[in-house]
């Protein structure tokens, strides 16, 4: 029985440990549990409460009735008394002192049966405010989970991205462009400073000055043709 024992108790701690991992995953199933747990109790409590009106209202009802059947003796006292039936009085003022003791006595009974009630309708309002709490919790409290963890996942797949590998092979472009760029002013230098630079520039110079020359013939081409015209429309005056 020991051994039994034992074992469902070692069934029971990884149950709950099963449970509780679970409902931290999913914490609607705890709140769940919760809910339906005191919605429960709530409904057993209101049978309860009911049960507790219904003894009351029979308590009410008993006492309507013997109070109807208490004037009555009271009645019949007074005439026995008046026509002097002296055994009968005996006996109707002993059932009259019969129904008193009954009616005060489910008169105490209504009274408590009252407070019961009035207590039992009080714990069915605080259960029910709780549950409705409860309800109003979970939708929060699961919201901001869904938040929390939603924002996790973000930063944790910002803390994973990773920009080394790209900036990695800009700089290889980088570094790409500057040594071809290097090589190119090399060759430009090696190119001038070699024969064929050299006279790849006097070349440039020469067409330059033989240029310049045919620009100088123009102009004094012109110069001399102006003043030809100028000379000759003086004679003319």
């Amino acid at each position: 029985m020991g051994f039994l024992t034992r074992m469902y108790n070692l069934w029971k701690g990884f149950l709950s440990i099963f449970v509780g991992r679970v409902e931290e995953k999913h914490p609607e199933i705890a709140y769940e549990n919760a809910i339906n747990g005191m919605t429960e109790k709530y409904a057993k409590l209101k049978s309860a409460a009911a049960g507790l009106i219904k003894h009351r209202a029979k308590l009410e009802a008993k006492i309507e009735k013997a109070r109807v059947d208490l004037e009555e003796v009271q009645l019949q006292v007074q005439v026995a008394v008046d026509e002097g039936e002296d055994e009968i009085a005996m006996t109707l003022l002993e059932r009259q002192d019969e129904l008193e003791s009954a009616l005060a006595e489910y008169e105490r009974d209504l009274d408590q049966a009252a407070k019961d009630a009035d207590t039992a309708k009080d714990s069915l309002r605080s259960i029910k405010g709780e549950i409705d709490k409860l309800k109003r919790e979970r939708d929060k409290v699961v919201a901001q989970i869904k938040d929390a963890e939603a924002r996790k996942q973000i930063q944790e797949q910002l803390d994973g991205l990773s920009v080394d590998e790209e900036v990695k092979a800009l700089e290889n472009v980088r570094e790409y462009a500057e040594k071809v760029r290097a090589e190119v002013k090399i060759g430009d230098e090696l190119r001038e400073e070699s024969l064929e630079g050299k006279l790849a520039s006097i070349k440039a110079k020469t067409g330059n000055a033989k240029a310049r020359a045919r620009l100088a013939a123009l102009k004094a081409k012109r110069e001399k043709q102006a003043g030809g015209a100028a000379a000759e429309s003086e004679k003319t005056l």
